[in-house]
Formats: C-alpha cells, sequence, structure tokens
C-alpha cells in the first residue's frame, strides 16, 4: 500500500464524497475542494436518490450494478448514522427491462396492501424488493463528515481552475484560492469534467442530461415504496416531503420545468388518497453527467500520470461501489479487473 501520497478529490458531489471517503480510511493524504460551500450543490443536490440496480445493462457492466445494493449494506455498518429506505421499486405502464430474477410480480390485492394510500391499482406490477432510496444530500455530507474524521482536508469554496503538470505527471491544481500539490487529482466533477480536463490536451465524452426533480411538502406518509409508472415517478423523502422526477423536456412554457413540474404535483393530488393536501415546495432541474455510452468512465489517464478520472450515472447506485474498487487501484497501484470496462480508452478505440 502507498501511504501518504498527496491526493486531491476535485468536487464534493456523491462521488467525489464518496472517494474521499474511500480513500481517506486508508491512511492517504486527502483534501477534497469543492466550488461551493457546502457539499451536494449541483447534480447530487436534484437528484431523486433510486438506488436503481435491477435493469438490464451491458453485460460488461452488470457486475457493477450486481454489487451496488451489497456494496451499500457493507457501508452501512460502516456508517450506522447512514440512512436508506430498502422499501423496494414499484413498477407498471411503462419500459422495463429488469433482470428476471430481481423482479416479482405482484397482483392488484398485493399492490392494494403494499401502497394503500393508490386511487388506481393495475391487474399486475413489478417490484424490485432489493432496491432502496437515500437523501444524497445528507449523504454526501455525512460522508465527508466521516472522511474528515478519518483525517481528510475539506476546502469549501475552493474552485478547480487547471490541472497543472510537469512532463505527462500531475503535480498540482491551480485553485481559486491558491495552489494545491498532489500525487494524484481525483476529477469527479461530474458534467464540468470536459471543461477541466481539455486544456490538458484530450476530450472526455460527457454530456449534462437535464432532469427534473419535484418536492412536495406532504401532511403525512402517502407512498411507502418507490412507484415508477406512465403517470408518475415518485417516493417519500421523509414522512413530510414527497418527491417526485420527470424528465426534461425544453425551455418552452408549455413544456419547461416549471410547467412540468407543475402538471406532476397536479397528477400527484388527484391520485393519492390525501393527495390534495400536498403543497409544492420546489421545482429544480439536475444536470446529470451522461457518458456518451451511458456507463462510467473511471480509472488513470494512460498518458497523464496521476491524473485520475470518475464520473457515472447513476452516480447514487454506483458510487460507493465504484469508490472503493477506484480507492484500491490508486493506493495499491493495481488494476482492478472489475473497473476494466470503464476506462475511457474504449471511447478511443470506437474511432480507431
Amino acid at each position: 500500500m502507498k501511504k501518504n501520497q498527496k491526493i486531491v478529490v476535485v468536487g464534493a458531489g456523491i462521488v467525489g464524497t464518496s472517494m474521499a471517503y474511500y480513500l481517506s480510511k486508508q491512511n492517504q493524504n486527502v483534501t477534497l475542494i469543492e466550488t461551493n460551500s457546502t457539499a451536494a450543490c449541483e447534480a447530487t443536490n436534484k437528484s431523486f436518490g433510486w438506488i436503481h440496480s435491477s435493469y438490464q445493462v451491458s453485460e460488461n457492466f452488470r457486475h457493477l450494478y450486481d454489487a451496488s445494493i451489497g456494496e451499500y449494506h457493507e457501508l452501512k455498518k460502516e456508517i450506522p448514522d447512514l440512512e436508506i429506505k430498502w422499501d423496494g421499486a414499484l413498477t407498471w405502464e411503462v419500459p422495463i427491462d429488469y433482470e428476471e430474477s430481481r423482479k416479482q410480480p405482484l397482483n392488484r390485492q398485493q399492490l392494494i396492501e403494499l401502497e394503500p394510500n393508490l386511487k388506481e391499482y393495475p391487474e399486475e406490477a413489478y417490484y424490485a424488493y432489493e432496491e432502496g432510496a437515500l437523501d444524497p444530500i445528507l449523504t454526501a455530507k455525512l460522508l465527508v463528515k466521516r472522511a474528515e474524521e478519518n483525517g481528510a482536508s475539506v476546502l469549501f469554496d475552493t474552485k478547480a481552475m487547471q490541472i497543472i503538470t510537469e512532463g505527462s505527471k500531475v503535480v498540482g491544481v491551480n485553485t481559486s484560492n491558491g495552489f494545491l500539490e498532489a500525487d494524484v487529482i481525483v476529477v469527479a466533477t461530474g458534467a464540468a469534467i470536459p471543461e477541466l480536463c481539455k486544456p490538458l490536451g484530450f476530450d472526455v465524452p460527457v454530456s449534462p442530461s437535464p432532469s427534473i426533480l419535484i418536492r412536495m411538502k406532504s401532511k403525512e406518509k402517502l407512498i411507502r415504496t418507490l412507484v415508477s409508472n406512465s403517470k408518475f415517478e415518485a417516493r417519500q423523502l421523509t414522512d413530510d416531503l414527497l418527491l417526485a422526477a420527470e424528465d426534461y423536456i425544453d425551455e418552452s412554457e408549455q413544456n419547461g420545468p416549471e410547467a412540468v413540474g407543475k402538471r406532476a404535483f397536479e397528477i400527484l393530488r388527484h391520485n393519492l388518497k390525501g393527495g390534495e393536501k400536498l403543497e409544492l415546495e420546489s421545482i429544480q432541474v439536475g444536470l446529470r453527467p451522461m457518458p456518451e455510452d451511458g456507463y462510467p468512465i473511471v480509472g488513470f489517464h494512460d498518458e497523464i500520470k496521476g491524473l485520475y478520472l470518475t464520473v457515472m450515472h447513476s452516480a447514487v447506485t454506483l458510487a460507493p461501489i465504484i469508490s472503493r474498487l477506484a480507492a484500491n487501484e490508486i493506493i495499491n497501484n493495481v488494476q482492478m479487473k472489475e473497473l476494466e470496462s470503464c476506462r475511457l480508452i474504449r471511447f478511443l478505440c470506437e474511432v480507431d
């Protein structure tokens, strides 16, 4: 194990805070920097928080999704105050491609027993019983706290301006508050990752993928699981706060985020028993970092020593499992076979 490497993690969303935690717990000299004044201010702040492992994905990445739920259970053992609701997810009337082994068909009566506050029920739905959800903001802040307890330094209000190299090796990063020396720089800036890497002479094929998060005050707990159907996608964040997620359409008056959010609010008011008591709290647009092929980009850059990339969707699902594996690569100078499919070079190979 390499000890006392100077590692700078750039970005304090769910990925950056996970990286800081897993690196700091192994006796590394970790500094986490964040542009904003607290953690989880960008995409993580607007995340639905679904630990969503049961969708079919490419065989090259299936193992990461398979391991994601188990990793969260292990993380809960390490951090007992981490709050995760393992209530499962119900889906109907929308295209699904769940792995057969990870879903359970439920009939109408079973659905009524599981979700008694719906006004209408389908004859059948699928229940992904292993899945869960969390508050991504509180989770990121908890990971920051634990990283600090492990000895990490955390610098908020500190923007990474430029990664500095000498020859083919990183030596540090210029920030809004001065230069930080580093042996390794972990870039976990989400959709902003191409901007930070482009001056180094390479592109990271990641684009912002907008989504809409609607928060509603709830007088009581109206939803027990996470419900996704053709009318709405919603869950309880707390007993008195309900979340809904919607796809971004455009910026027009009819289909802009405000209009979409208000429609989602009205749909829930009319489809839930007690929904008339819901109060709209906020409508936010989150810019999720979406790699070109939809799968994580993780690993050291082949030509710039010490530069480590971490960007993924869904970050809430994958951050802990990938961060643990990535920390092992960084600390022990090994290549984890579980991350081989995640390398940036796969995009270069496609071009060739």
